[in-house]
């Protein structure tokens, strides 16, 4: 009898390690969304209301990264462009989500004042001054990578000079240069505008004056219009991007979570590629530079 139990516990035992090693092999490997290929869950709440510059919707900027940016995240992004003035004051009002503006020294006061979380570098290109081919100021000969001469000249001959006017980031560096150069402009060849950039281009190309523009939406016009770039290449002229999360304390109707994915995604190695590549192809360079972690 001890032989024969001692056979059938062996049996048994043999059994029991075949239905485990079976079982083993039957479970299917754990997959990670990115495995499945499957769409991101959709967010509690997918409307992001995002305050921008004029110049990141007139030069298609926001076209061609948003999409990307709903497919990967689930959010859907309602823009508001208007001046960095504008969009900072929404933020401060409690009126949009997350900001994409270029005003740095603003920006850092608006973060300081605790209306935003935090501030980051995202892009950069650059200002330039646009004019008519005949340039009746003459700042492209003696003045091309000299802001302050060339606003000099375009006072001393009172040829046309079609500004902003509307707070936003472009206008605020037109200002500050106007004030390096000790100079208050005025008169009937200053024309204040209050209009986006790709509006003060078209009124400058019917007036046959001059603009301070960022190069990004010069050049998603220049097909369409005889103004040319007079004066670049000027330190002064460096053009510098951030994005800030509005702090969601300012009332319940603010999208936290959107507004930190769309932080997150466009400082990510894939929207900093995006960047880099937006333009390219059509015009030969990159409208703007990705500079976020740098």
């Amino acid at each position: 009898m001890k032989f024969k139990k001692s056979k059938i516990w062996s049996i048994l035992l043999a059994l029991l390690l075949v239905v485990s090693l079976l079982g083993g092999c039957g479970q299917a490997p754990s997959e990670s969304p990115e495995d499945t290929g499957e769409e991101p869950a959709a967010p509690e709440n997918p409307r992001v209301i995002m305050a921008t510059t004029t110049s990141t919707e007139n030069s298609g900027l926001l076209d061609y990264l948003l999409p990307v940016f709903e497919e990967d995240t689930g959010y859907q992004v309602e823009v508001v462009a208007v001046g960095t003035g504008k969009a900072l004051q929404m933020g401060e009002d409690g009126e949009a989500d997350v900001l994409l503006v270029h005003a740095k020294e603003s920006e850092e006061e608006f973060v300081a004042a605790g209306h935003g979380l935090e501030r980051f570098d995202v892009m950069y290109n650059d200002f330039i001054i646009i004019g008519p081919k005949d340039d009746p100021a003459k700042i492209g000969e003696i003045a091309s990578n000299d802001v302050v001469k060339a606003l000099e000249a375009i006072s001393e001959s009172q040829s046309v000079f079609v500004s902003r006017g509307d707070d936003s980031g472009t206008h605020k560096k037109e200002l500050a240069c106007w004030k390096q150069a000790n100079i208050e402009p005025q008169g009937d060849w200053y024309v204040e505008a209050g209009k986006g950039m790709g509006d003060v281009i078209q009124m400058a190309e019917e007036m046959n004056g001059y603009t301070l523009s960022d190069r990004a939406t010069y050049l998603s016009m220049r097909e369409n219009i005889g103004l040319e770039i007079l004066v670049e290449g000027d330190e002064q002229l460096f053009n510098q991007y951030g994005v800030i999360a509005v702090n969601p304390d300012k009332n319940d109707q603010i999208n936290a979570e959107g507004a930190q994915a769309f932080v997150d995604w466009i400082l990510s190695e894939k929207a900093q590629k995006l960047i880099a590549e937006f333009g390219q192809e059509e015009y030969g360079q990159s409208l703007f530079i990705p500079n976020a972690n740098k």
